[in-house]
């Protein structure tokens, strides 16, 4: 074996370790929280161990992309693993619930800059041939980990201790940032260039105004509060400053010019409709099967790996088909897909329906958002210039994460609407729908030992649980339907290849796209 290929081995061991980490990360605290929120108290808070994470990342993702245009992929890859394994020694030490959030905000940063800088590597490294492989390969890695976490999680706390699950990381995260300085030889950037700090500073106070009106509005202060409206209104107004500011930066920190494009348009609006999809199946799916069929969290979990198959599967075809076929016809053969799974899950699912009919269910999801993973990367980075490869990697993130956001908040206030209604038509039940929220409260036997609540009220409030679940289902097929949409924008262009007058393999694109070539 000679030294070249050594080197990418160890590359693509490192990219993939740090992909899984920060991937894993986003998911995995969710079965561990009832006995972190035991050790550590701070049950008012608790939700904020998620959120943390989520906003820090979203404000990091596209500065840290286009940074790791100007000076480089390989110092802010290092950079966020040495970020990440400090965050998560941090949460494995916290003492209280207010350390540990602070401590999952550090952990977010460094994942602001792992999963765009991974794909836009792997697109650096490989030649066109073989870039649709790799993608469909990393693709299922970061399918496979987001959801794998929950499961791992349960085990992890069950079986050891529930730091361990932050602990984890620091071995993945070592051998990571081992590989990747010894196999990575980048080609050093001597072009002069600027940072956008004006256009950053912008963009991270819009996100962070968005994020906390989201997250506060939907729970602590309610929709109607003057603070969630003057949050949103922040927001809007940052988020105009921002592109005024775009518009006239020499380096901005989004190339506004890149939305021109319809591929990159598209692909960044499937992304941020399929990460709502997601979410919600991730979310939900388990709470229902928990409440239905009266199963713990932790048996639960497994509940999730066949959308974690589905989605290794999809994504692996996704890669594998980009040259083949354009990339609108592949988008829509996932979008009706997963239409199809969203269809199933809201309206042929019901409280009767059996644990194999919800894992066929499940699977259909997830072979519709599986492809996303693989061929969202591929269309998007092959429709643009090399210098914007790590803004473009990291907007697809930034977008399937703002879709999270959305998704879980707007689909979490339809339950609860929903909830709340159906609770109050129960004879001496409506007086407990403030205690119980959602109704996620009374999964915990807990709960339900210390409100008393007889068996056939508790019986009848997991049904309208249910119900209020069905019920986001069945609104959450606008995402999938909106995505066929955007896929039918996406024109004829395809992942095609041309040879140059030395006879090396050379990209091409359709009509109206920006060229791309390799980094």
């Amino acid at each position: 074996m000679d030294k070249k290929q050594s080197s990418t081995k160890l590359v693509i061991a490192g990219l993939l370790l740090g992909l899984f980490m920060s991937a894993l990360d986003q998911t995995i605290v969710s079965t561990a929280m009832k006995v972190i929120i035991g050790k550590l108290g701070g049950l008012d808070k608790f939700t904020w161990v998620y959120s943390a994470y989520m906003i820090a990342m979203v404000v990091s993702t596209p500065i840290l992309g286009k940074m790791s245009d100007m000076y480089g992929r390989k110092r802010f890859f290092l950079s966020g693993i040495a970020l990440f394994i400090l965050g998560s020694i941090l949460c494995g030490t916290a003492t209280n619930m207010e350390e540990l959030i602070i401590y999952r905000a550090i952990q977010g940063i460094g994942a602001g800059s792992l999963t765009p800088i991974v794909f836009t590597i792997i697109f650096d490294l490989f030649s066109q041939e073989k870039r649709g492989k790799m993608m469909g390969l990393f693709g299922a890695v970061f399918g496979l980990s987001s959801v794998f976490g929950p499961i791992l999680g349960a085990l992890i706390t069950d079986n050891i201790s529930w730091r361990w699950i932050f602990y984890i990381n620091v071995p993945i995260g070592l051998l990571s940032f081992l590989f990747i300085l010894k196999g990575y030889k980048e080609t050093k950037n001597t072009r002069k260039v600027s940072i956008d700090w004006p256009g950053a500073v912008l963009l991270a106070g819009s996100v962070l105004f968005l994020m906390f009106a989201l997250e506060l509005g939907s729970d602590s202060w309610g929709w109607g509060s003057w603070r969630t409206i003057a949050f949103f209104v922040a927001s809007g107004i940052l988020l105009i400053a921002f592109l005024g500011v775009e518009r006239a930066a020499k380096e901005p920190i989004i190339a506004l010019r890149l939305f021109k494009g319809r591929v990159f348009t598209s692909s960044m609006m499937i992304s941020m409709l399929y990460g709502g999809v997601m979410i919600a199946a991730a979310t939900y799916i388990p709470l229902f099967y928990q409440g239905v069929f009266h199963k713990t969290a932790t048996e639960t979990s497994s509940l999730l790996t066949p959308m974690m198959l589905g989605v290794v599967a999809s994504s692996q075809i996704g890669g594998r088909v980009a040259s083949k076929f354009p990339y609108r016809n592949s988008m829509l053969a996932s979008a009706l897909t997963l239409l199809i799974g969203c269809s199933l899950l809201g309206y042929a699912m019901n409280l009767d329906s059996s644990r194999l009919e919800i894992i066929l269910y499940m699977i259909v999801v997830g072979l519709g958002i599986g492809i996303s993973f693989s061929l969202l990367n591929i269309s998007t980075l092959n429709s643009i210039p090399p210098q914007y490869k790590g803004s473009a990697s990291s907007l697809i993130t930034f977008f399937r994460t703002i879709g999270s956001a959305l998704g879980v908040t707007v689909f979490g206030a339809m339950q609860k609407q929903y909830f709340h209604s159906s609770v109050s038509e129960l004879p001496g039940a409506s007086q407990m729908a403030d205690k119980i929220k959602g109704g996620q409260a009374l999964l915990d036997p807990e709960t339900q030992a210390r409100m008393k609540i007889p068996a056939d009220v508790l019986q009848s409030l997991l049904d309208k649980l249910g119900h209020s679940i069905l019920f986001i289902f069945q609104w959450s097929i606008v995402l999938p339907a909106a995505a066929l949409l955007f896929a039918l924008l996406m024109g004829n262009a395809r992942l095609t290849f041309a040879a140059k007058p030395d006879g090396e393999p050379a990209e091409r694109k359709a009509p109206g796209e920006a060229s791309a070539h390799r980094g």
